[in-house]
């Protein structure tokens, strides 16, 4: 009725429904790092395993020059596929700082700054890739295709090794990822259940998985074996979790750093 008063009674009412500004920033920023990871992946498989797999052959460096040179457009596009997983990672970095800052600020925290450093790293990597054309295509420089084609090869490997010792970073994000996701179960402002306890085992089995290999790397020549591809399931299920039940967490605003420390401690 226009003009009736609105009861004490009612106005708690109204507020108790509003979702708080935490609620709410969490959940986006779930949906948020959701998708940034499962846009990356079509974006990686296709620079990794498409345009590199495909044109370069290690310790061939006048085939994979040849490659190159005959696919110069694709690899550039590989190249800008790199650089877009790149911002997606710095995306991921702030989105899951933010889903999991309830749980633990600190820790949280560090991990986004692991990721970020990585990001950081990995486009100093990208840029190794981005002077091959330029080395192959250089005319008046006194050197030998041949010469070039080393050069460029010595590229590509200059990529491959700062990006495999980066992934360090981004296993130690994830085992604290893992981490965050299995505590944030027995915090009572931001409930989860138990699978998040098993997805935060995998996942830090994931993030394992790649320091494993890069120190195997480091410490042995020749090191092939990749633990990695059988430690990403937890992964492949955080994307799912972030997209299907983070995006409907709820978070109590106050209380919340009091809670999760005493949890934590």
């Amino acid at each position: 009725m226009a003009g009736a008063a609105v009861t004490p009674d009612q106005e708690r009412s109204v507020e108790y429904q509003r979702p708080s500004t935490t609620e709410t920033s969490v959940g986006r920023a779930s949906v948020i790092a959701g998708l940034a990871l499962l846009l990356m992946t079509p974006l990686a498989v296709f620079a990794n395993f498409v345009v590199l797999d495909g044109l370069v052959t290690p310790g061939d460096a006048t085939g994979t020059a040849t490659a190159i040179l005959g696919a110069e457009g694709t690899f550039r596009l590989g190249i800008a596929s790199l650089f877009a997983v790149a911002i997606l990672d710095l995306t991921v970095a702030w989105a899951l700082y933010t889903v999991f800052k309830p749980v633990h600020a600190g820790i949280a925290l560090l991990s986004g700054w692991l990721r970020a450093v990585f990001a950081g790293i990995f486009v100093v990597a990208i840029s190794q890739l981005m002077s091959v054309p330029q080395i192959l295509g250089a005319t008046g420089t006194g050197f030998t295709m041949e010469q070039q084609s080393t050069q460029a090869l010595l590229s590509i490997e200059a990529f491959y090794n700062i990006w495999d010792g980066a992934l360090i970073l981004v296993g130690l994000h994830l085992v604290l990822v893992g981490y965050l996701l299995y505590k944030s179960a027995v915090v009572q402002s931001y409930p989860s259940g138990y699978v998040p306890k098993v997805l935060g085992m995998l996942l830090a089995l994931a993030g394992i998985g790649y320091v494993v290999d890069s120190f195997g790397r480091v410490l042995f020549a020749g090191y092939t074996f990749e633990l990695a591809v059988f430690t990403f399931v937890g992964e492949v299920l955080l994307i799912l979790w972030l997209l299907v039940y983070g995006r409907r967490i709820s978070s109590a605003e106050d209380g919340v750093d009091e809670e999760s420390a005493s949890v934590m401690s």
